[in-house]
């Protein structure tokens, strides 16, 4: 399936249906799918041809989000931009993914205007909402689109591309430890996915349409999510902006059935004032991923929301669901909250085979720690015009993830730590996953930060920077002793560091980089 086949599924279930909310406006599927003509229509006369990168520069917006469905009826491929990225990095982006194209919104007129010099392949620059005269460069959307010249769709494009094989999207990745890379998703890739989502998690077919509030950046996993929800003919509410107060009342105000949120915004919501007086019984399903979650967290949110919550693990590499671990999966037969597996990240999803693998590319047995990698029609072309990163990440004929994590007797995966993450101290190692879980149990902490930094005595000591939950007050003593009552006194942190707040991404990870240059820093 194209990106735009998800857009036509869901209208052929009801084109007058809400599509898109964002406040007071709705846009119905009729609406999307008129507007993403427009826009299909606006690229082709502009002169992008099909496999030509065009970019989105946007917040949460539904206009921008219809846009991704007129990129794909022209044929051409979509590269979600992060508008929380330095310019630089946006920069670099476009140059490497040979944007033709960029569709931006006003409020991002200043960042657009540094990333623009010295990229000659960017020909067609459009600001979505110029409200008067576009920036400097740029040309206004409702002219663009209403002077674009007429032609005829057939079969539910503009252009003849293969739904399976061509490459939808490029997606950046890893610019927080240097060069980005373009991730290249095909159809196939993004078709597994959806099927996959629709398989292992509940939804009402044929009892009403569902309704999925996206909080989290569309241009990350809150987007991906959107096109499963489009098949049934699904309303997406968006939220240009995270309040995770808002976040609670539209989910009582709009019924909403789906939602996600990573670990950090979760243990937010858990925390808000009105978390004990809106109304949650709509949700069917609340997805929880992109980073790990503390078991403990998991189990107050068990309990708050009820068998709705639901686990994702997988990467822009293999998006989203290479294992998956649904609302049932949380509870043992007799229905008690399976504790012993909230740490895990559920097991390989129907149509995706996953290993441990030591360095020498062997397969460990249930119970033993290595790399975690995988096979599937799920896993990416490759890093666009990057052959030697895809070699090394298809190693062994596996697509490798670069996280180490482990299997137990029934399948279930559990992950201790990205590869790099890995502490050596006094000749052991210590995957600093397991130590923040520890951590995290503690009722006073809201959030944590586990690595090591260099000593003399050990190699590396363990170190804990810590975010008490607001009105708590935390004894480092007292905390140190409830975690090496868990973990012992290797694993246990030799320090810990108090802060009020911990530096995240755009998409809510705590930056455990910064935070820990941030610690060597004032040493």
């Amino acid at each position: 399936m194209r990106l735009v086949d998800y857009l036509d599924k869901g209208a052929s279930l009801g084109p007058d249906a809400a599509c898109l909310r964002a406040g007071d406006r709705v846009m119905s599927y009729r609406q999307v799918q008129q507007l993403s003509d427009e826009v299909a229509r606006a690229l082709i006369g502009s002169g992008i041809a099909p496999g030509d990168s065009v970019a989105i520069l946007s917040s949460n917006d539904p206009v921008a989000f219809s846009c991704v469905f007129g990129i794909s009826r022209a044929g051409g491929v979509w590269c979600p931009i992060n508008p929380r990225n330095e310019a630089r990095e946006n920069r670099q982006l476009l140059e490497l993914m040979g944007c033709r194209a960029l569709l931006f919104q006003r409020a991002y007129a200043d960042l657009v205007a540094q990333i623009l010099p010295d990229l000659p392949e960017l020909t067609v620059v459009v600001c979505l909402d110029a409200d008067g005269d576009p920036p400097a460069g740029a040309l206004d959307f409702a002219r663009w689109t209403a002077d674009a010249p007429a032609a005829q769709r057939t079969d539910g494009g503009w252009v003849t591309v293969d739904p399976v094989d061509d490459v939808a999207m490029i997606v950046g990745t890893g610019g927080t430890t240097g060069v980005p890379k373009g991730v290249r998703l095909s159809g196939r890739n993004l078709e597994t996915m959806s099927s996959i989502v629709l398989m292992c998690y509940p939804f009402p077919f044929g009892h009403g349409r569902p309704v999925y509030l996206a909080l989290a950046p569309l241009t990350h996993a809150a987007g991906v999510l959107a096109f499963p929800v489009l098949t049934l003919g699904g309303e997406i509410v968006i939220m240009a902006h995270p309040d995770i107060g808002e976040f609670l009342h539209l989910i009582e105000e709009h019924r909403v059935t789906h939602t996600m949120l990573p670990p950090t915004l979760l243990y937010m919501a858990l925390a808000h004032p009105d978390i004990d007086t809106v109304d949650t019984s709509s949700l069917q399903c609340f997805w929880y991923g992109s980073a790990p979650m503390s078991a403990a967290k998991l189990e107050q949110a068990l309990v708050r929301f009820g068998p709705v919550m639901a686990q994702y693990f997988g990467q822009t590499e293999a998006p989203m669901v290479a294992t998956t671990m649904g609302p049932a999966d949380h509870y043992r037969p007799d229905g008690s909250i399976a504790t012993e597996r909230l740490a895990s990240a559920g097991r390989a999803a129907p149509v995706v085979t996953l290993a441990i693998m030591d360095d020498e590319g062997r397969q460990q047995p249930s119970g033993e720690r290595g790399e975690i990698v995988l096979r599937s029609s799920l896993v990416m072309e490759g890093y666009h015009n990057n052959p030697a990163a895809t070699a090394e990440a298809s190693a062994f004929g596996w697509h490798h993830t670069g996280d180490i994590g482990y299997l137990d007797e029934d399948g279930f995966l559990f992950i201790v730590d990205r590869a790099k993450d890995m502490i050596i101290t006094g000749g052991f190692n210590v995957y600093s996953t397991e130590v923040e879980q520890a951590v995290m149990e503690h009722p006073d902490v809201q959030d944590c930060a586990v690595f090591g930094v260099p000593d003399e005595k050990w190699g590396e000591r363990v170190t804990a920077v810590v975010q008490p939950r607001a009105g708590a007050t935390i004894d480092t003593a007292e905390l140190h002793t409830f975690v090496r009552a868990r973990v012992g006194g290797v694993k246990a942190p030799k320090e810990y560091f108090l802060w009020s707040d911990l530096p995240r991404s755009k998409v809510g990870k705590v930056l455990k980089r910064d935070i820990r240059e941030s610690v060597l820093g004032g040493v």
